[in-house]
């Protein structure tokens, strides 16, 4: 993409009043149908849950307007031949990519800010994520209602000029519009990436044909030096529409943490004997993962919180500029004459009602929790952050587009600024802490959806639609997204969650009787109701109404922060509740893995802000470390935000993004080319044309170059390989979220892995871990031989695996003596063993299957005890290899780079005019 100009003044009123939109102004046409809004709100939600697992996974998303845009016209165009029904109107689509685009922008405010509960000590209760949905939908489409006329009209202009706000996510969504108004623009591109991505999903995740994670260790540094990358096909899509610079940027984040501060960290620590806090080990004895969690994770928070605010002062200029002609084109429109129908915004008298019922409704809510004075003064900071970053986000969404946009920046400065007004007040509880944190969810919430609305009012722009209308779709878009995004969230959050009561994982500890008093939370597990201690919430090491908490206490929640469940009787510590989001554990206690893909890198960070500002609970040497890094970077002139990310999530996530960017590189130099040779010819007859008058002539070039300029955007921004990437995301998150729900289940999962596993017998009766290492060595080749330090550190991987895939085996293998009775579960009556057997045995036996062999020793783990080692025959299971994936995923990459180049997959040239003016 073109750099943009510097933003200066507006265009003069008689360069704005030369806009003529696709349909004129007179034209009246369906519009604000009843199937346009439904069918908007319907893929809404799909984007909407595509986008949760993006933000969730890896910090961002994109923008889903085009998508959308594409899929309204393919669906409307196959409704009416295959009904005969009236085909849908460009104003109509119009309407469908406004009502659907809301669904990424709440999906985005939520996923970054509504997880950070479960770090503040608060479950994620549906009823506050609903409000605060509501609350913040609603208020970025007010605050941007009054800067419609100062943003897209007053700055509309002409390409290359002065003043111009481009918004070339919506300005490309009305090239795609108009494309399907006469004839062109297909929605198979997006259908077909949305079916290889969510077969090669689950493919990969669900059946485990393919390895979803491939590692390579760098053995020559050392052995925390690991590069690896998920076979991730909606990864490989975001990557391609976030461009090769962004990727890149990404990637060299993910090369420092992973590649030079963890191997550094485990070199330094080789020498250190005792545990370097807040690690609990020593250095040498932890894993990877361990490292990242104790050190680099902190690292990466203060890289991405500083990274954000410095992008927020960067923008300061703007800010002022944005106010300023925001306030200057509130109530600009025409005086005294008729109101056009595309002048025809919502009136501003619902603006200030809706903004004075905002703050009635959210003060009302906080006032539950809070008192009135909070309660108040944090819905009023809420409609000024609110009205003020929504015209942050819209200016510069205008100008670097959606996807670009630093939303959670601005939030962070949000909470930044919000917590330390509370610490001047002394407001630093808790439900203090809980108050900054609805205050900015709000507040980004707002900005993301008034950045996506202003992008759908230039689309409206360009191609005539009806502001009102356009608010009015959007503004319902929202509200479902709203009430349905949270129940997603929470499914997300209880679809891997483990319960715990494994003795490393649960305390000895025993509250009293004042320090039960103090939990009102609820959970049942296993049949019985227990009291929940979240031990980041300050409710029992809080000297408060006269309570005085014990010292043990506020140890205990100082270096065991979770969720527990609490025995009310005893008062003591039962079970450990960990969480999907963020979740640490990664197996059962019955040893089956437990997948942690979710590490809600930006939520995080607001976690540490409000902590570290209110709490004073906050690693502030690392977290220093890496805001240097974020100012090393800001004055070698690279942006941060992007690098920040890189840093904080897992190397695997960056890797097919930055391979996706790489792809666009090349897509894009193709269509470049072309571009060049066209515009060049345009240019010269535009001159030509222009005939002798000097003067004429150099305006005549002028325009041909920025329109120049405009096609190549829109060629680069509409074409094939967007589609498919669009798809790419679409399918491979969808995909994600149903192998999430899937988890729910018992045996679903595991089941659909069966078959694909090859096995290997144990020769003779060893330990887990023995086998596992023979096994490995079997499958590298290397048994007999003396391996070097790359090659074990590849059997102790290998080992690893196998021994994680074949944990279940030790339980088929446990013995039963004869007359031994056992309990079984799912209402069977008891077993009595006629003879001495094996548990698999009888699993067979009873259920049809060997592998319930485990459900029948969890009911009789007083009775049964696990085999010390495997018996001769055992078998373990074997993992995929790793060349297969590699070469399924170079093989989307490559259809990536055909679609994109048009070598694949061009779209048909568009009709005639189908008489949309």
């Amino acid at each position: 993409m073109a750099a943009l100009p510097e933003l200066k003044d507006a265009p003069a009123p008689e360069e704005v009043a030369e806009h003529k939109p696709y349909v004129p102004d007179g034209v009246k046409m369906p519009e604000f149908t009843l199937s346009a809004v439904l069918l908007g709100a319907s893929l809404g939600l799909i984007f909407a849950a595509s986008s949760l697992y993006l933000v969730l996974k890896i910090g961002m998303t994109v923008s889903a307007s085009i998508p959308v845009a594409v899929l309204a016209i393919t669906l409307f165009r196959a409704l009416s031949r295959a009904f005969g029904l009236r085909q849908a109107t460009i104003l109509e689509n119009n309407i469908v990519q406004t009502a659907g685009s809301a669904g990424e922008s709440i999906a985005f405010g939520v996923g970054v800010t509504m997880p950070t509960l479960l770090l503040l000590g608060f479950g994620m209760d549906l009823p506050r994520i609903m409000v605060v949905s509501i609350l913040g939908g609603i208020l970025g489409i007010l605050a941007m209602i009054p800067l419609r006329r100062a943003f897209i009209v007053n700055m509309h202009g002409r390409p290359g000029q002065p003043g111009t706000l481009l918004y070339p996510e919506g300005t490309a969504c009305a090239q795609v519009l108009i494309s399907g108004e006469k004839g062109g623009t297909t929605g198979k591109t997006v259908f077909i990436g949305f079916g290889v991505a969510f077969f090669h999903k689950f493919v990969t995740e669900g059946l485990a044909v393919l390895k979803e994670t491939v590692a390579v260790p760098v053995g020559f540094i050392n052995r925390a030096a690991v590069f690896s990358q998920a076979m991730a096909s909606e990864l490989l899509g975001v990557g391609y529409i976030i461009g090769l610079r962004t990727s890149a940027i990404m990637m060299a984040g993910a090369v420092l943490g992973y590649l030079i501060i963890i191997p550094i960290i485990y070199f330094v620590g080789e020498y250190a004997a005792t545990p370097v806090p807040p690690g609990q080990i020593p250095i040498k004895e932890m894993t990877v993962g361990q490292i990242r969690n104790n050190y680099l994770l902190f690292i990466g928070a203060g890289c991405v919180a500083t990274a954000g605010i410095v992008s927020m002062f960067k923008t300061l200029p703007m800010i002022v500029r944005g106010v300023v002609g925001g306030l200057r084109g509130v109530g600009g429109g025409p005086g005294g004459r008729m109101k056009r129908r595309t002048e025809d915004d919502m009136p501003l008298s619902v603006v200030f009602l809706g903004s004075l019922g905002l703050i009635v409704l959210l003060a009302l809510f906080l006032m539950a929790e809070v008192g009135a004075v909070a309660a108040v003064a944090g819905a009023l900071l809420v409609v000024l952050f609110g009205f003020l970053f929504v015209t942050v986000s819209a200016r510069l969404t205008g100008e670097i587009g959606s996807s670009s946009n630093p939303i959670s920046g601005m939030t962070t400065a949000t909470l930044m600024l919000t917590c330390l007004i509370f610490l001047t007040l002394g407001w630093q509880s808790s439900i203090d802490r809980l108050l900054a944190l609805s205050i900015a969810s709000v507040v980004c919430i707002a900005s993301s959806n008034g950045g996506t609305t202003a992008q759908s009012l230039k689309t409206g722009y360009l191609v005539g639609g009806t502001p009102k209308y356009m608010q009015y779709a959007i503004l319902i878009g929202a509200i479902i997204s709203a009430l349905v995004i949270g129940s997603t969230l929470i499914m997300f959050n209880e679809s891997r969650a483990v319960v715990s009561t494994k003795p490393e994982n649960v305390p000895a500890y025993a509250l009293n009787s004042a320090e039960l008093g103090r939990l009102h939370e609820t959970a049942t597990h296993d049949g019985k109701t227990y009291k929940v201690w979240h031990t980041r919430n300050d409710n029992l090491t809080e000297k408060k109404d006269g309570f005085e908490p014990r010292p043990e206490t506020i140890a205990l929640a100082k270096t065991k922060a979770g969720m527990y469940f609490v025995d009310p009787e005893t008062g003591k510590l039962a079970a450990l509740k960990d969480n999907t989001i963020m979740g640490q554990l990664e197996e059962r206690d019955d040893g089956t893995y437990v997948k942690r893909e979710f590490e809600a890198p930006k939520t995080q960070v607001m976690g540490i802000v409000i902590n570290g500002v209110l709490k004073g609970d906050l690693n502030w040497s690392m977290i220093g470390i890496g805001a240097m890094i974020a100012l090393m970077l800001e004055l070698c002139g690279v942006s941060a935000l992007a690098f920040a990310v890189g840093v904080y999530v897992p190397i695997q996530y960056s890797t097919p993004i930055f391979l996706g960017g790489v792809v666009r590189h090349f897509v894009d130099r193709y269509l470049a080319r072309q571009a060049a040779a066209e515009a060049e010819a345009n240019v010269r007859a535009a001159v030509a044309a222009a005939g002798d008058d000097p003067l004429a002539r150099v305006r005549a070039e002028q325009e041909a170059k920025g329109q120049a300029e405009i096609d190549a955007l829109r060629k680069s921004e509409t074409s094939g390989g967007v589609l498919l990437a669009s798809g790419f995301i679409a399918g491979g998150s969808l995909a994600g979220v149903l192998l999430g729900f899937l988890a729910f289940h018992d045996e679903w999962p595991d089941d659909m892995r069966q078959w694909e596993y090859r096995t290997v017998a144990v020769a003779a009766a060893k330990p887990l871990q023995g086998a596992a290492e023979d096994a490995a060595r079997a499958e590298l080749g290397l048994e007999g031989k003396t391996p070097n330090a790359r090659q074990e550190a590849k059997v102790s991987e290998l080992a690893k695996e196998i021994a994680g895939l074949s944990k279940n085996e030790p339980y088929e293998w446990v013995p039963v003596p004869a007359g031994t009775t056992l309990k079984l579960p799912e209402g069977k009556s008891d077993y009595v063993a006629s003879a001495d057997t094996r548990l698999k045995d009888v699993a067979k036996e009873v259920f049809g299957r060997e592998r319930k062999a485990r459900k029948i020793f969890d009911k009789n783990g007083d009775k049964l005890r696990l085999p010390a080692e495997l018996p001769a025959g055992a078998k373990l299971k074997l993992p995929a290899s790793d060349w297969p994936a590699w070469v399924v995923f170079g093989a989307l990459a490559l259809f990536l780079l055909a679609v994109g180049t048009g070598r694949l997959m061009t779209p048909p040239p568009p009709e005639n005019d189908g008489g949309g003016s």
